[in-house]
């Protein structure tokens, strides 16, 4: 069943004629993922990469009864690009812009919230239900249909512990990667209660990062609320305090952001915590 897409999902690709849009969105139909437009204001009426182009979301929603669109607009003008989405009805809107700055993200946010939306991102590498449909970048070739539920805030190593758990044996369910931001749509919260609730996924694998206190919120959940087996891991572990390391999301400030301190947290709400990706499927295996 998987969470958030499946193979019926209909997608609309914002900026879907610009260099990032076209490459992404190639590797989405390829894929599998049932893109039923794009979006580029001024190219109206054409085809691209065999979809229809338009040049509103309100028009690419009423012509294809979309509800899930992907953002690759410059951050300038993400902002804008985002409300008119969730103005047009869109309910899943992922945003794989970086750089958007943060008083843009908070409205999106707020704008999301207000009308129901699921937001995932900005700055992300969005999300795979894999063999059925993929958003974003995650590479699909990585991935195999399967019982493990995938929430990071990491990208590049959300691929690489997705690899791992390929490799071992293990299936994903959905991955979502949710961006590095310290400022983002949905966060691990949510995802841990819709792989609590999806009947597909049996085990679940958290991947943190150094900075913010969202891990923290997410073991006060597992202990409070999950009763699927949770896996965990949190990059920048040789970080010093106070330096940024790779995005703004991942500035320690204080102990209570430092990778060990987030370690010591989930492993006392019961997660099984790793010093590295690699562990995550032998850590499975043993539990079997």
């Amino acid at each position: 069943m998987a969470i958030l897409l499946d193979e019926n999902t209909k997608v609309i690709v914002q900026g879907i004629t610009g260099k990032q849009g076209t490459f992404h969105a190639r590797s989405m139909i390829d894929y599998g993922t049932t893109v039923v437009a794009g979006v580029t204001p001024g190219k109206g009426g054409q085809e691209h990469l065999g979809v229809p182009v338009y040049d509103s979301m309100k028009e690419a929603v009423e012509a294809t009864q979309a509800t899930a669109s992907v953002i690759f607009i410059p951050a300038r003008f993400t902002y804008s690009a985002a409300l008119e989405a969730i103005d047009a009805g869109i309910k899943l809107m992922t945003v794989i812009t970086e750089g958007v700055p943060v008083r843009d993200t908070v409205r999106i946010k707020q704008r999301a919230l207000e009308n129901g939306v699921t937001m995932v991102g900005p700055n992300c590498p969005g999300l795979i239900t894999p063999e059925a449909s993929k958003i974003g970048i995650i590479p699909g070739e990585i991935c195999k249909k399967g019982e493990v539920g995938i929430v990071s805030r990491s990208g590049t190593l959300t691929y690489e512990i997705i690899q791992n758990l390929t490799i071992n044996g293990f299936g994903q369910s959905t991955c979502v990667g949710l961006g590095g931001d310290p400022i983002k749509g949905i966060d691990f919260n949510e995802c841990l209660k819709w792989f609590e609730d999806d009947p597909q996924t049996k085990q679940i694998v958290l991947v943190g990062e150094i900075g913010g206190t969202g891990e923290q919120d997410a073991a006060d959940l597992v202990k409070a609320e999950i009763t699927k087996p949770v896996y965990g891991f949190i990059a920048g572990q040789t970080a010093p305090p106070g330096k940024q390391m790779g995005h703004a999301g991942a500035i320690v400030h204080g102990k209570s952001g430092t990778a060990k301190e987030k370690m010591r947290i989930l492993s006392e709400a019961g997660i099984t915590t790793v010093r590295t990706p690699s562990e995550i499927p032998m850590k499975m295996k043993e539990n079997m």
